[in-house]
């Protein structure tokens, strides 16, 4: 991260803050309005608008912004979240029917994150923990074939946790070793999934995490279901001891405020960013105090 890109801005601890522009629920404007109500200048910024009508004028607008972009998302229209069992079927890159229309999508997303100047296009790639052997080579040859065109565009394609184990995704990063494959870690998508916890989460993939997402969730009462998001610090993440393990495995990125749920997300940012602000101030106080 070059720190000199995000003077002045506000920062937990040696980290930059961001908001990830999906979780405000607005139009172009209303992203706008939104992160100046905020006081935060960088965002983690989707692309699926690009892919809907009047995706030109989207990119346009993006173009004209002085945001800082931490990072570019990508999703994909045929994904179905309504439960586990479905995500698990329609989640990214898996399903082969949408597999042309989904190589398109991320290869224009690349294209545009590279234009943009941006470090890091985000996804999720789908469930990787398969019994079936021909699946999952399947899988890693689509995944190689993204991540050879981000390396050659000089940028990462970072894979969002959550759909498997830190463990099962280490394996295939390790396995796969490639120089353009990196981990966006949001830490409640591994309570959210059932997928454990996400502080020994973080140790397990530490060199590969270049992003994160802030985010709180709540473990589901009944197997095999989801479990519930709530606002940062509310929620098992453990808010403390997640942000020491990232400063513990020496993380050196932007935490990117994620909000999908409750019908206050603007408060529920806030009050995040505050959250974290917070934490920054009493590390800088604790260490000046033991000097």
């Amino acid at each position: 991260m070059n720190s000199r890109q995000f003077q002045g801005m506000p920062k937990c601890g040696q980290w930059p803050l961001a908001v990830c522009s999906w979780s405000l629920r607005a139009d172009f404007d209303g992203i706008v309005k939104a992160m100046q109500e905020l006081g935060i200048g960088c965002v983690n910024l989707a692309l699926k608008p690009v892919f809907r009508d009047g995706g030109d004028a989207y990119l346009e607008a993006i173009r004209k912004q002085e945001w800082m972009i931490s990072a570019m998302t990508i999703g994909f229209f045929h994904e179905d979240y309504s439960s586990l069992e479905s995500i698990r079927v329609t989640g990214g890159i898996v399903p082969d029917e949408y597999w042309a229309r989904n190589r398109e999508m991320v290869m224009r997303s690349i294209a545009i994150t590279a234009e943009c100047g941006v470090r890091f296009l985000t996804m999720h790639a789908g469930f990787i923990e398969d019994d079936d052997k021909a699946k999952v080579q399947k899988f890693q040859d689509r995944l190689v074939c993204l991540a050879d065109a981000a390396g050659e565009r000089g940028i990462s394609l970072l894979m969002e946790t959550g759909q498997e184990t830190a463990e099962c995704l280490r394996n295939l990063l390790e396995e796969m070793n490639h120089p353009a494959l990196g981990v966006n870690f949001d830490p409640a998508n591994m309570i959210l999934y059932g997928k454990g916890n996400p502080v020994e989460a973080v140790r397990v993939l530490g060199r590969w995490i270049k992003h994160v997402h802030i985010k709180d969730a709540m473990l589901a009462k009944i197997a095999g279901t989801w479990g519930t998001e709530v606002p940062w610090g509310e929620g098992q993440v453990g808010g403390e001891a997640f942000l020491n393990v990232l400063k513990e495995i020496g993380f050196n990125g932007v935490l990117a405020i994620e909000r999908e749920a409750g019908e206050n997300r603007i408060g529920d940012i806030r009050s995040a960013s505050e959250k974290l602000l917070s934490w920054s101030v009493l590390k800088t106080s604790s260490r000046g105090s033991s000097k």
